[in-house]
Order: C-alpha cells, then structure tokens, then sequence
C-alpha cells in the first residue's frame, strides 16, 4: 500500500467536518424525538382541523399567518446555506480525488464501487417510485393548491421537467458566464459546475500553495454544518408548522400517500441491505453474508441510532479490522473516504423523494430529466454529501431545481425524514464495509497472482 493511503485516510473531514463533530451527532439523538413529536402533532391536529374546520376562514387564516410564515422560514433557513454548502463540499470532494487518483489500482476500485453504486440506488429508487406510484392520484383541486403553494418558488430560468430535458441548450446552459450571477439567480447546474472544475483546479495545484484554500473551504464548510445543526434545533417547531399546514389543507389523502413512500423507500432500502449486499458479498467478497451482518451488527445499530456515517465511522474502523478480519491498510483508505463521499442509501432515499415530490405535484419526469436526477445523485449523494444527520436534505432541492420541481416541495418529505435518515445511513454505512470487503478481497487475489 503507498504511503500516500495514510494521510487520506486522516481526512474524514476533507468536505465537512465528521468525526471530530461529535457534538453535533450526539446532539442529533433527542432532537430525533423531538422531531418525531413535533411531526405526530401536527399530522394529528392538522387532520383534525381539516375534519372539522376545512374550507373555513378561520383555518384558512391561521394557516396562512401563523404555521404558514413559521414552516417558511424555519425551510428557507435550511435553503440558504445550500450553495456555500454545495460549493465547499464539492469542491473539496473533487480536489481529493487528485489524491485518489495516487493511489493507484485501489483508488480507481474504490471510485468506481462507489460511483456506479450511488448511481444504481439512485436509479432503483427513480424506478420504484415510478413503478408504485405513491404520490399519483392526487385530486385535481389538491395538486392544484399544491402547486400555489410550492410552484411560486421556481425561478424563470428553470421551466418545467418535462419538455426541459437535456436538449442542446441545456448542455450549453450548463456553463455559467458568470458563476456569482448564476448563484443569484439560483442556477444550480451552473453552481455545480463551478464547483466541479474549481475542485479540479484546487486538486492541480501544489498542496504548499493550495492549503490556505483549501482550510478556508473546509473552514466554510464547517459553518454551514454548525447552521445545520442550529436550523435543526429548531426542526420540531419547523416540523410541526409544515405538516399541520399540509394536514389541514389537504388532510388524509395526501399523508396516505406519504406513508405510502416511507414504505417504498424503506423497502428499497432494505432489498440493498439484505440483497443486493448479500449478493455482493458472496460473489465479490467470498463472505458469508448472514457471518458478516452477524459480526458487523454493533457498526449498522450504531449507524441507525446516530444517523451519521462520519459518527459511526471510528466504530466501523474498529469492527472492520477486529471481527471482519479487513486489512487496516485498506480499512484506513475506503472506510474514511466513503463516509465523507459515498452513500448508497443516501442516492435511493434522493431518487424516490424527487420522483415521489414531482408525481405529488404532477410534474411529469421524462428520460432526460431522471438521467439529469441520477448524475446529480451521484455528485450530491456522492462526492458532494457530508456524513451528518440529514445533510442530504438540503442538497436535494438544487436537484429538484434542476430538473424544474420546486425546490420547497422538499417540506413534504422532511416531516419523515428523520426515521429515513436512520434507515438510509445504515445502509450507506454497510455499503462502505461491503466495498472494503471486496477490494480487500481482489487485492489478496491481484498479490497472489503477481507473487512468483
């Protein structure tokens, strides 16, 4: 293994801050009841309220002065840190890479266990929202009050899913003139693309010259994990105002759907977990699959209970190298750089939801537009994705600005998304040791084979 290997796999904090921020992790643990409190009240008195009061003035009122305003702005205090967010995290994911690409043979496996990985879960979960079909068959007049609500928010520059596409113009569009101004404007393909060539950039230039850079990016990304962290503080009070909202306007036939996508996504979750990882793990790994969960199980209780892939991470080192037998080499190289830049489940739970969001507000998204949603998954749930509780979340609505769903159409899911967010990281943080496991493997096999 090179030398090069060691100083990686020091870096879980290469795009935000992780494992030293453990503040934030165990901070996450009551908050997580909270949240769930806050969203059971207001599903209950929200359908209460539209039971007895719906169509009413007085409702109507409350509505639009009281948890109306307070759901907005707790959601628009999670929205305004996306793009310094998306641009640190990414930026600084990408100029990693240049380190990745040292390393040689096991670099190249990792990147592409984790690229094709997050791309198929994306994929899978685009497919099995289009297939159930949860979020269809909203009345007209709920999708059309849906859409007053949300649709004010996308921007001129966006258009709409489904003619959009990926047309010539859209390829050129890519390409910001001017990054600052696409920023304003909300043109998040352009800021992404930014950030991709600036991270590119960054990796070229020599480490003496580019730290100072590279600290005040990691620095950046720090503070918006630290508003994060204060925005959720207040995620019950946030929660309660946007589900009593929704609850009261359209009542049960839209959280019937709701939970109809939980379980698709948990489902879709779980057939990774126990299936695809199973398979993976027998072809792949020559592991038995039942041994490995059995002797990993302390790493995936961990995962779910904290939600955190980088607050999990030392536990997954530990478990990896002591009772999975994996090289600490190569333990010390995948396990650090997946929980910074790789999440399996991350990329379903970002398929399902953007394809569920756009089938609740009934807008159509055609081949083109679902390709543009799984490269985005792949960068956002990706390279660009941080290992803290629901860090996904805000990354999302420049995918949904992406392909024309609005953005705030992300305050359907978020209510849910805590239960989600436990599922989804024990899947990525499995998928981490399954990689490990496989490269470990075809590493013993390539050194067998070169030895004379």
């Amino acid at each position: 293994m090179p030398d090069s290997a060691q100083p990686l796999a020091q870096q879980e904090d290469s795009g935000i801050p992780g494992v030293d921020d453990q503040k934030s992790v165990h901070a996450s643990g009551p908050n997580t009841r909270h949240i769930l409190v806050g969203f059971a009240l207001g599903l209950i008195t929200g359908a209460v309220a539209n039971y007895f009061w719906s169509g009413t003035s007085g409702l109507e009122n409350f509505i639009t002065y009281v948890t109306g305003p307070a759901g907005e702005i707790w959601l628009r205090s999670l929205i305004m840190i996306v793009i310094p967010l998306v641009f640190a995290v990414l930026s600084l994911g990408v100029a990693d890479l240049g380190n990745v690409k040292k390393l040689g043979r096991i670099g190249l496996k990792t990147f592409l266990f984790f690229v094709i990985s997050a791309a198929l879960a994306g994929a899978l979960g685009l497919f099995l929202v289009d297939a159930f079909r949860p979020g269809a068959g909203l009345a007209p007049e709920a999708r059309s009050r849906l859409l007053e609500t949300y649709g004010n928010e996308v921007s001129p520059s966006q258009g709409t899913a489904g003619p959009a596409g990926l047309g010539i113009q859209t390829l050129v569009n890519i390409v910001p003139r001017n990054p600052v101004a696409a920023a304003a404007q909300g043109d998040m393909l352009g800021v992404i693309f930014f950030s991709l060539i600036f991270g590119l950039a960054m990796g070229r230039v020599p480490a003496e010259r580019g730290q100072t850079l590279r600290h005040a990016l990691r620095g950046l990304a720090h503070v918006m994990a630290e508003i994060i962290d204060l925005v959720m503080k207040l995620a019950p009070y946030g929660v309660f105002a946007l589900i009593f909202s929704v609850a009261a306007r359209f009542g049960f036939d839209l959280l019937v759907r709701l939970g109809w996508y939980v379980v698709i996504v948990i489902g879709g979750l779980a057939f990774i977990q126990f299936g695809v990882f199973s398979v993976l793990l027998k072809w792949m790994a020559a592991r038995d699959p039942m041994d490995f969960f059995r002797r990993a199980r302390v790493v995936m209780l961990t995962a779910f209970s904290t939600a955190s892939s980088n607050g999990t991470l030392p536990t997954t080192l530990r478990v990896s190298e002591t009772a999975l037998g994996l090289p600490p080499d190569i333990c010390g190289f995948v396990l650090p750089l997946g929980a910074s830049m790789n999440k399996i489940g991350s990329a379903l739970f970002e398929g399902a939801s953007i394809a569920f969001i756009a089938q609740v507000l009934g807008i159509p998204l055609g081949w083109s537009a679902q390709a543009v949603v799984i490269v985005m998954t792949v960068l956002t749930a990706g390279v660009g994705n941080a290992g803290l509780p629901s860090a996904i979340i805000p990354l999302m609505i420049p995918v949904l600005d992406a392909v024309g769903v609005p953005g705030e159409g992300i305050a359907l899911i978020i209510g849910v998304d805590r239960l989600l967010d436990m599922c989804r990281t024990t899947v990525n943080v499995t998928g981490h040791m399954v990689a490990a496991a496989w490269i470990a493997r075809s590493e013993a096999g390539h050194q067998s084979h070169s030895t004379p």
